[in-house]
């Protein structure tokens, strides 16, 4: 495929191994696209848990986005990985201009940064007051300032581009012990239907993509006990879902089959998620 030859994506949060982050830029760059997958190396802003690729990952010697780009260039097109702490608009601009310098354009952003999964998972009295705002911080400010000067880059070029923001379901349904991480997907849905509005008359769509149970590292504290069982039950599909049934949608979203695909929030969950 090649559909996307000549275009040039950031695809931010491409870090972990078995990450959506990782399968989204391989998936890119297999349609063709140059991608400039991003990891948070280690800003001062960053927490360890934030900044830290996983023991596992570290003793098959996994480096992160360093890695994602050389797998990206293998398949024949031009690859770069970016630190990028998305909270940050210095380093959000930086990026925006060191690809633009790079590659000469900006055509794709998929927002895949997320805070990770962890201590947030507890009772809304509970929650750490400064670690809710880092998780909306990340979530959604990063979301935003992405999205801000990447669609700057796009209106300035005049060709359209394809924002995609990926969400969960949690966005939609909230959930006990995770009012952070649930409000601030919700927030990315919103945010998400506007820019496709103020961007739509420049040729440039904006989507949530938002996942299920979907098999990566952030869900294996789930394979203690009978809970990965319990939670298939859950699903009508009744399995786990793929990295690549994920990247797969959000490249289509970003091809030229999509252009009149915009303002749309498309979950990815083997049915959990029914109905408007």
């Amino acid at each position: 495929m090649s559909d996307l030859a000549g275009k040039v994506a950031i695809i931010t949060g491409a870090t972990r191994k078995r990450g959506l982050g990782r399968a989204i830029a391989l998936a890119l760059a297999a349609d063709g696209a140059d991608v400039v997958p991003t990891g948070t190396g280690k800003p001062p802003s960053m927490s360890e848990d934030e900044r830290r690729i996983p023991d596992d990952e570290q003793r098959e010697g996994w480096r992160g986005a360093p890695d994602v780009a050389e797998e990206c260039a293998a398949l024949g097109v031009r690859a770069y990985a970016a630190v990028l702490d998305v909270t940050e608009p210095d380093n959000v601009q930086r990026v925006v201009a060191e690809t633009v310098e790079r590659f000469g354009r900006i055509d794709i952003l998929v927002n895949n940064a997320t805070y990770p999964r962890g201590v947030d998972r507890v009772p809304l009295q509970q929650l750490d007051d400064d670690l809710w705002r880092r998780i909306v911080d990340v979530n959604l400010h990063g979301t935003m300032l992405c999205s801000k000067y990447v669609a700057k880059q796009m209106i300035e070029q005049g060709d359209g581009g394809s924002i995609v923001s990926i969400s969960s379901i949690a966005g939609r349904r909230g959930g006990a012990n995770s009012a952070a991480y649930s409000t601030s997907k919700a927030a990315v849905h919103v945010l998400s239907g506007a820019l496709a509005e103020e961007l739509g008359p420049h040729g440039i769509t904006s989507n949530v993509v938002a996942p299920g149970f979907i098999d990566t590292a952030r869900i294996d504290e789930l394979r203690e006990g009978d809970r990965w069982e319990r939670r298939l039950r859950t699903i009508p599909i009744g399995r786990v879902g793929t990295v690549q049934e994920t990247a797969d949608l959000v490249r289509y979203l970003c091809g030229p089959q999509s252009r009149y695909v915009s303002g749309q929030t498309i979950y990815v969950d083997g049915a959990e998620t029914r109905g408007g």
